[in-house]
């Protein structure tokens, strides 16, 4: 794309000459490429995107995040989600990266799978946004990944919701199934976040050949990186009080059923002795001659069983609570 004197952009049409980076003049201009591409060892060799050392280490395959600062100009790799081309609606993914490198009026960008940032920024700037520099477009940039990883941490924290009502009202579902893949979520974002704003850190903190500009640009974007970490920390550590709270209740339920079962076999333990007592085919067994000796049987087995009823009651066993 490239960019006016009032920032405003456009797509570059085929075949249309592109500038070369790095002189200086109206406007600028934003490469974006796709690093798969079998001729970008050629380019980056022959300074077509930006000096050689530096873009040579800004678009290796290293997926680290990291930022380099050479004769005032910057490249690095930073954290984006990863969009499934094939599956739009699918949610992003937090594994996505974003190599850049960034001059005094030229931002070049790239990436090995699709990412949300360049599409979104590309949206705004047809729809009319304008930018003021290459460093306005960064920003951009970032700003809009943020707000996507935003937009994921607040649609996990509603799910957390859910959950945490099922657990208060104690209507116990497929939450435990549910809240492995929200905690793992909320931990990757935010093991991207501390990445992404150690980057912007250094940039703020050893930028001192760095333009005002571009310091002041890398304190916003850090300021509001740590805004956006301290909520995923949160949402993380939510999730995680939420697995325990849910262990926890699950292993109430499961003793309140083991004790009903303990209770209802020490129940039934005297009565099947009665019957079995009862019940064998040897000579002397009382009651055998009695018309009414099963009935006498039947009512000693209900009264061993309320025996061992008061007994429970007694020791307390039967009124203990999970």
């Amino acid at each position: 794309m490239r960019f006016d004197a009032s920032g405003r952009g456009r797509m570059v049409g085929p075949g249309e000459e592109i500038p070369a980076l790095g002189r200086f003049g109206e406007g600028f201009v934003w490469l974006h490429v796709n690093l798969n591409d079998a001729r970008m060892p050629g380019l980056v060799a022959e300074g077509r995107l930006g000096p050689p050392d530096l873009a040579a280490a800004a678009f290796s395959s290293d997926p680290h995040q990291r930022v380099t600062i050479e004769d005032g100009q910057i490249g690095g790799v930073i954290a984006d989600l990863a969009r499934d081309s094939e599956a739009p609606e699918r949610l992003p993914d937090a594994a996505g990266r974003l190599h850049f490198v960034l001059g005094p009026n030229v931002l070049v960008s790239g990436r090995r799978h699709p990412i949300v940032g360049p599409d979104a920024v590309r949206e705004a700037v047809a729809e009319g946004r304008a930018l003021a520099g290459p460093v306005a477009l960064l920003e951009t940039l970032i700003g809009r990944v943020a707000a996507a990883i935003g937009a994921r941490g607040a649609a996990l924290s509603e799910r957390l919701d859910g959950i945490e009502d099922h657990i208060l009202d104690e209507r116990i579902r497929d939450e435990t199934r549910q809240l492995g893949p929200i905690r793992r979520d909320a931990v990757r974002l935010h093991r991207q976040l501390n990445g992404l704003r150690a980057v912007f850190h250094r940039l703020e903190e050893d930028g001192e050949d760095l333009a005002e500009e571009t310091r002041e640009a890398a304190a916003r974007i850090a300021q509001r990186l740590d805004a956006l970490d301290r909520d995923m920390v949160v949402l993380a550590e939510r999730s995680r009080l939420l697995q325990e709270e849910l262990s926890a209740l699950l292993a109430r339920q499961s003793n309140r059923q083991l004790q009903t079962l303990s209770v209802l076999t020490a129940l039934f333990l005297p009565p099947t002795l009665v019957t079995g007592l009862f019940g064998m085919n040897t000579k002397g067994l009382p009651l055998a001659e009695w018309d009414d000796g099963s009935s006498v049987a039947m009512l000693i087995a209900a009264l061993s069983a309320a025996a061992a009823f008061l007994l429970i009651r007694r020791l307390g066993l039967g009124g203990q609570k999970g």
